[in-house]
């Protein structure tokens, strides 16, 4: 498993957006796998659940990214899991990773 965590300044919708563009947008076989918003006292949760299939790896990774916070201070926190072909233990990352940067070069736009 890997996770990437960021504080960003965005309207909370684009940023939902852009990522979800971007990580569908940058792979042939990703899809948004469900999503659900939330909102309570002007407090916004959006989790994203996507899905591809990792070519290096030979098998499909997930990708849940929760985005918590209000127009101007979003908090982002991504982990990305499966991917390995093990039992007990991981064998290879590589798929996980490289959904993780592909999220990694979004949020980099907003530094």
């Amino acid at each position: 498993m890997a996770k990437s965590e960021y504080r960003i300044n965005a309207r909370f919708d684009e940023i939902v957006r852009e990522v979800e563009d971007g990580i569908c947008g940058g792979s042939i076989s990703a899809t948004c796998e469900d999503a659900s918003d939330f909102r309570l006292e002007g407090v916004r949760c959006a989790v994203r659940v996507y899905e591809r299939y990792s070519w290096t790896g030979g098998n499909r990774v997930s990708l849940s990214v929760t985005f918590f916070g209000r127009d101007g201070d979003v908090r982002v926190s991504a982990i990305a899991s499966g991917g390995s072909q093990a039992v007990f233990f991981k064998i290879n990352t590589f798929g996980e990773e490289a959904f993780l940067e592909k999220l990694d070069e979004i949020m980099g736009r907003y530094k």
